[in-house]
């Protein structure tokens, strides 16, 4: 049987199926950013951030569209000139007849999206997790997920199984809470989770899984009685575990319909650290 050729316009319909844009908030900016939706696609490259490195790997290895989970412009630009990074992204896809698309806060509110890959890495199952802050017109669906282990653990190990998920980069994962304090309901959120502490602390969570916590913010939480332990991925890593299931799902679909389409999960490590360095350890400092 003959595969048929795939459309990019074929493909941002689907995402927007899938991560519908009216789950976004309202201050972000989803879909395609560039490309011809009549153009052919049958290499499709996944990553988190639409950097350089990114479009380089993408057009080396010959990729059509690029999908990743930040959006280019954010916020508005009167400027795509060569001058800037963000300028050459767009003029590097377009000239090699390349497009850019992406799902953002949508991803992290649909089913099957950011919230719900992080909720299953850290152990919970679908038939227990609910929105940790619902969507006001899909109350099923939001920011983030909260629901109950399978069995109570200890928080070390929670960590411990966490970070044996969590791709390899040099933020590592930060831990604030008795490790060996027993936990079963846990909450968590991909990407900065800054703005959902009070969310985490009154859903009854004892554990709290996001990225981006600034130093003020999350030592007044842990004052508060009652603030549920803190598990602090990067940002990029929490966000990085949806791409593997964006892949399968893209694959299932494309073979449902006979597609001739390949897929493929960055290596780019779009962090903007390099390498972390132990410290002086407490005995050297007198401590």
């Amino acid at each position: 049987m003959n595969r048929k050729t795939l459309t990019l316009g074929e493909v941002a319909d689907w995402m927007d199926e899938q991560y519908p844009p009216e789950l976004r908030e309202d201050w972000d900016r989803v879909g395609l950013i560039c490309g011809d939706r009549q153009d052919p696609v049958t290499k499709i490259l996944l990553a988190v951030d639409p950097t350089e490195a990114v479009v380089d790997e993408a057009l080396e290895w010959g990729a059509q569209l690029v999908i990743t989970h930040h959006p280019l412009f954010l916020r508005g630009t009167s400027f795509v000139s060569t001058d800037t990074a963000r300028g050459r992204v767009v003029h590097r896809l377009i000239r090699a007849h390349a497009g850019l698309f992406n799902a953002h806060t949508n991803a992290d509110a649909a089913a099957g999206g950011v919230a719900e890959a992080l909720a299953e890495a850290a152990g919970l199952t679908a038939a227990t997790w609910r929105p940790l802050e619902p969507n006001p017109n899909h109350p099923e669906l939001g920011i983030g997920r909260v629901g109950d282990l399978p069995e109570p653990c200890i928080l070390g190990d929670l960590a411990n199984r966490l970070a044996e998920v969590l791709p390899d980069s040099p933020a590592g994962l930060l831990v604030a809470g008795d490790l060996d304090r027993e936990v079963k309901t846990v909450a968590v959120s991909g990407g900065s989770g800054q703005s959902l502490l009070e969310a985490a602390r009154e859903s009854g969570a004892e554990v709290f899984v996001t990225a981006d916590l600034r130093h003020h913010p999350a030592l007044d939480y842990r004052e508060e009685s009652g603030a549920p332990a803190l598990l602090v991925p990067s940002h990029w890593a929490s966000e990085w575990l949806w791409l593997p299931r964006l892949a399968t799902a893209l694959e299932l679909w494309a073979g449902e319909h006979n597609f001739a389409v390949e897929t493929r999960i960055s290596k780019i490590v779009s962090e903007p650290w390099d390498a972390y360095i132990p410290t002086l350890t407490s005995d050297s400092l007198n401590l």
